[in-house]
């Protein structure tokens, strides 16, 4: 993998945990464990599909809209994750609006 893959890559990553990280502090209480429910599976899901698709259509994307400048698939890339990490708090905002939770608290069972 060439050094250029791997910062893509790596970019990748980073935000899909971004992605992960905010989703699930916005379902955050002290003494309460998290459940990914079905929506949450099919939204993360839909971020690697995204994402995907991002590593492998943002170069020509960006020849098609930036033809004479050469942009590098690491920044048409890097581009792409950026605004799919925006999309999906945009995404994430709207399925909170319509009262559906990525993430469920779900009481812990205290040991005595």
């Amino acid at each position: 993998m060439a050094l250029q893959d791997l910062t893509s890559a790596l970019s990748a990553v980073f935000i899909l945990a971004m992605i992960w990280l905010r989703t699930r502090i916005q379902y955050a209480k002290r003494g309460r464990r998290l459940q990914l429910q079905r929506a949450g599976k099919i939204y993360f899901v839909a971020a690697l599909i995204l994402f995907v698709l991002g590593w492998l259509l943002a170069p020509s994307v960006g020849a098609v809209f930036w033809p004479q400048t050469a942009a590098s698939p690491v920044l048409t890339r890097v581009v792409w994750f950026m605004v799919g990490y925006y999309v999906f708090i945009l995404v994430h905002r709207y399925l909170r609006v319509r009262h559906i939770e990525v993430f469920k608290p779900v009481e812990l069972l205290e040991s005595r």
